[in-house]
């Protein structure tokens, strides 16, 4: 696969995270392809390089990712339970 597909669909992940920010699950799924991208592009380029010490780096990032994945999970319910909607537009602190 050619890297620059990659970059593409990474370019793509961080325009839905600018445009769409009514909802918190759509934040949270652009977030997720943001982290797909990038760990489909260290596997390919870890695999070019064949160095000892760019392999775990896949892994690695695929942690950070599932990770991120769940602290989202738990977000999103904790905000789902508390205001009823996973609305961004009842996060705001200015609220009087």
């Amino acid at each position: 696969m050619n890297p620059t597909t990659f970059i593409i669909s990474f370019m793509i992940a961080l325009s839905g995270l600018a445009f769409y920010q009514t909802h918190l699950l759509s934040l949270f799924l652009c977030l997720e392809g943001m982290a797909l991208s990038v760990f489909c592009l260290m596997a390919i380029s870890s695999s070019y390089t064949l160095s000892l010490s760019t392999i775990p780096l896949p892994l690695i990032m695929l942690t950070f990712s599932v990770c991120e994945a769940g602290l989202s999970l738990v977000l999103l319910v904790t905000m789902t339970r508390t205001h009823q909607n996973d609305l961004m537009s009842s996060l705001t602190l200015l609220k009087c």
